[in-house]
């Protein structure tokens, strides 16, 4: 009797199982052995995001165009220059929907995990997701830097708080140096927009 209930119990179980498909993000990664493995909740870098729009196996990274149509919607949604964010995106995660810095910040604009509920962001490693939230929260600080698009950088690396307090691009060799890389990216971005 016990074996009964509990065959008809899992058989409900896989039944509903059918029925009722959960939705979940899938991130993969090729091991050495060349064995892929899936998850939904990825627990190292070597994981990478596979959007349903770009299908299994296709989401190379590094990349430099796989993200485009999120940094679009993104840009145009926040008045940003498409190229601005590209190169941001660039700089920060070099494409890498995954990427983790040694401080914490995830994903393709390296968010902060202490500001994911202020960008209503509640999937860090969502492509799409992150894109939004890193273009509002930069066109958040070139609303309060007055456009000075320098300063605005240089309060997305170092914090809006550091650029205040020395009135200026902090003297820091790493926000310095992002601030050159952004505006190398953006200037090549730019002139392969234009399509000169």
């Amino acid at each position: 009797m016990m074996r009964i209930k509990l065959g008809l119990l899992v058989w409900m179980l896989f039944i509903g199982c059918i029925a009722w498909p959960a939705k979940a993000d899938i991130y993969t990664y090729v091991d050495e052995n060349g064995v892929r493995h899936y998850s939904n909740v990825p627990t190292s870098a070597r994981y990478r995001y596979e959007s349903p729009e770009m299908g299994f196996d296709t989401a190379v990274h590094g990349s430099p165009d796989r993200f485009d149509s999120y940094i679009r919607t993104a840009a145009s949604s926040y008045g940003l220059e498409f190229s601005l964010v590209k190169a941001i995106v660039c700089v920060e995660s070099n494409f890498n929907p995954t990427a983790v810095s040694r401080a914490g910040a995830i994903g393709l604009m390296q968010i902060m995990p202490a500001n994911f509920k202020d960008f209503q962001l509640h999937d860090p490693y969502n492509p799409r997701a992150n894109i939004i939230a890193g273009a509002r929260y930069f066109k958040s600080l070139l609303n309060r830097f007055g456009n000075n698009l320098k300063l605005s950088l240089a309060a997305y690396n170092a914090g809006p708080a550091t650029v205040e307090r020395f009135n200026g691009v902090p003297p820091y060799a790493e926000t310095q140096n992002y601030i050159n890389q952004v505006m190398a990216q953006y200037s090549r971005f730019k002139k392969s927009e234009s399509g000169s």
